[in-house]
């Protein structure tokens, strides 16, 4: 028997009748700590590789030894406390020959919550019952307040779980500000996740704590890849004007997906079908259309007929609308506020970085008379700065930088909270929009996207609006945001580069916060003695019944100070040699229209000043002097455009595009290039070049290999 024991012993036998000698303590530790380091330290060192998870038995280790700071409660001293201590060491020991499982087998069960309670309870029972007999302590029981049960049954403070954290990779700006305390109850979910549903903190931060480690452990973790979310849907067919003469769609000025697009091109393989909205893809470009002279009537439609580069038997009809452009002095106040998703699935770099530095841009083009307010959302939600003068520039800048990710995603409690902030500050004559930064990744609360849809349309009804930027790939919810943007009279664009925060919150920040028009519906009535069939490119998320074009009450889309928008329709001419549906062998052809003429289709439009609830017309005939015989003789706007509307056509299969191909598409894009400031047609050349060796299929992301075992 060593002499250690022997002491340990003595200390056991003489602790009811003697004092405990004054350095008791000190001796305790430092046999406790030698014998655990000389038998099973090596063995932990060895388990796993620097920077491996710890679970439940670890943080119980180390709350009970101090290992973090090497400190003991004061009133583990002496007699039946060097037992307890003993009984704390003997039961991480145990714990501590299995830690490796955590750290190789990051699926493995954590060990049952009944487990460690009883333990504690252990723990808790003997100290009290100590404190009692040598301090002559009031009975735990009836004084609730005893210092050892406090200490005890107290989650350990922030700062000490922060301390024991950092090892690990995260960075205590994680920790929020509105982070409760971690129990040690749930550390055990810190290393499954945050999965157990017994701890409702550990789902707050467990995910955003994995996603923050160091490369080496995260290779063993699995990482979101290929569950992004979108509307699917079907391609416009062609119709046949002698059946279907009309065609209404709402506008649509939402970029997202041309971004998505070149993020999925830069990343070297083809996007998903669905993710491809060609009117997306062609309403990303500015285009050099006729501006509007008066706010009252705040845009003039363009119209060109050209033909089909893809097919000489068949014209493209393009509708432009150039929206009016605030000067400086026009532009109203504007009540901001900033709903930023600060949840686990954010902790990436292209995720709430990039977040936090559009938000810089955007507040650079603000100016004192305008208010910036933030809520930010994780496993719940709350206002992380009240309504502030944007001149107050460093404040709210440094509200921004203490974000940090982790947590599950209550998206809907951060949606009601922003805009009950947003009624807080509502000026009815100011502009007053809620603008969402997020993955799309709500998992907490309210889901269902129809029911955030009733809500955002009541709230828009007041006068509210949201605009949201999408953010990140892997588990990108762009149905979702979709649903928020449309149905909240905003915008949706999707940010994967600095350079295009700056384009959209920039360069575009008049038609992200200005509207000049809402509820904009275009209806294009074909003449039947000159136009066999058509199909409109684009648009399918858009449709609108022919009869929803005069109701007020139907939503639609809305027009930002500046803001261009286009739409093209492929027709078949009447008597043409390429058609897609052949003439009825039994039905007589229809009569020709009096009113025809030489007019080859009827435009309208019709749209809501702001703060109006009725409906103006805007009309327009389209005539064949409005053609251009060759392809090369046609705008060039219209032949950009057009090269756009042939590449996402591509993209989706290329059912209608025949034989024209991608070198096709950079030829012609070239030749309608322009003077191009700011490199958007270059860059749009050279992701066509991309799409030609894309891979078909994201390959799967491999994790990086183990390190070797020491």
């Amino acid at each position: 028997m060593t002499d250690e024991m022997k002491t340990f012993q003595k200390a056991l036998g003489d602790a009811a009748k003697d004092a405990p000698p004054k350095d008791a303590k000190a001796k305790a530790v430092a046999v406790a700590m030698a014998a655990f380091d000389e038998k099973f330290e090596p063995r932990a060192q060895e388990s796993a590789a620097a920077g491996r998870l710890r679970g439940w038995a670890s943080a119980l280790h180390d709350t009970i030894l101090g290992r973090q700071s090497m400190t003991i409660n004061q009133a583990l001293s002496g007699g039946a406390s060097i037992a307890v201590l003993a009984l704390g060491i003997a039961t991480a020991t145990y714990v501590q020959r299995d830690i490796s499982r955590f750290g190789n087998d990051l699926d493995a069960p954590s060990p049952p919550a009944a487990d460690a309670k009883s333990m504690m309870e252990t723990l808790r029972d003997a100290e009290t019952e100590q404190v009692g007999r040598n301090a002559g302590a009031p009975d735990p029981a009836t004084e609730p307040n005893a210092t050892i049960a406090h200490d005890m049954a107290a989650p350990p403070p922030r700062e000490e779980m922060a301390k024991a954290r950092q090892p690990y990779g995260v960075p205590q700006a994680n920790i929020g500000a509105h982070a409760p305390s971690v129990a040690m109850g749930e550390v055990d979910n810190f290393a499954s996740g945050g999965a157990a549903k017994s701890a409702p903190v550990a789902r707050n931060y467990g995910i955003g704590m994995l996603r923050s480690m160091p490369d080496q452990a995260q290779s063993q973790i699995y990482r979101d890849q290929g569950r992004d979310k979108f509307e699917r849907f079907d391609e416009n067919p062609v119709k046949l004007v002698a059946e279907a003469p009309v065609s209404t769609f709402s506008i649509d000025v939402d970029t997202a997906s041309y971004s998505f697009v070149r993020a999925a091109l830069n990343a070297g393989h083809l996007p998903q079908k669905a993710t491809v909205r060609v009117e997306e893809l062609i309403n990303y470009f500015p285009y050099d259309y006729a501006r509007p002279k008066s706010r009252s009537v705040p845009f003039e439609p363009s119209i060109s007929l050209m033909p089909a580069p893809w097919n000489a038997a068949k014209q493209l009809l393009h509708i432009g609308i150039a929206g009016y452009e605030l000067a400086p002095a026009q532009k109203p106040k504007s009540n901001l506020v900033f709903l930023i998703d600060s949840s686990g699935s954010m902790n990436a770099p292209n995720k709430l970085p990039l977040v936090k530095s559009a938000m810089k841009l955007l507040l650079e083009t603000l100016d004192e008379k305008d208010t910036v307010a933030i809520v930010t959302y994780a496993g719940g939600a709350g206002t992380l700065l009240e309504p502030t003068s944007a001149k107050q520039k460093a404040k709210i800048m440094s509200a921004l930088d203490g974000l940090g990710a982790g947590g599950s995603t209550a998206g809907a409690e951060g949606i009601r909270q922003a805009y009950q902030l947003a009624e807080q500050g509502f000026e009815k004559d100011a502009v007053n929009r809620v603008i969402l930064s997020t993955d799309g990744d709500f998992n907490v609360g309210i889901t269902d996207p129809g029911e955030l849809k009733s809500f955002v349309e009541r709230k828009r009804e007041a006068g509210i609006f949201l605009s949201v930027l999408g953010f990140g790939m892997g588990n990108y919810n762009d149905a979702l945001m979709q649903t928020l943007a449309q149905n909240g009279n905003g915008t949706a664009a999707y940010i994967d580069t600095l350079n295009e925060a700056r384009k959209v919150l920039v360069e575009e920040a008049g038609s992200t916060l200005f509207t000049i028009a809402k509820d904009v519906k275009i209806q294009v009535e074909f003449n039947p003695d000159r136009i066999a069939e058509y199909r409109l490119i684009g648009y399918e998320t858009r449709a609108l019944k022919r009869q929803d074009f005069n109701n007020d009450k139907v939503d639609a889309g809305d027009i930002g100070a500046g803001h261009r928008v286009t739409a093209i329709y492929e027709l078949s001419p009447k008597g043409g040699t390429d058609r897609a549906v052949d003439d009825l062998r039994y039905q007589s052809a229809p009569k020709p229209s009096s009113a025809a003429g030489g007019e080859i289709a009827f435009l309208k439009i019709r749209y809501k000043l702001p703060q109006e609830a009725a409906s103006k017309l805007i009309t327009q005939p389209v005539t064949g002097a409005q053609a251009s015989p060759t392809v090369k003789a046609a705008a060039r706007e219209a032949r950009f455009a057009s090269s756009v509307a042939a590449f996402g056509q591509i993209l989706k299969g290329g059912r209608n595009t025949g034989a024209f191909s991608y070198d096709d598409v950079i030829a012609l894009a070239q030749g309608a290039k322009g003077d191009d400031a700011f490199g958007y047609r270059a860059e749009f050349i050279t992701l066509v070049r991309l799409a030609k060796s894309a891979a078909a299929l994201e390959p799967l992301a491999s994790p990086a290999p183990a390190q070797p075992r020491r």
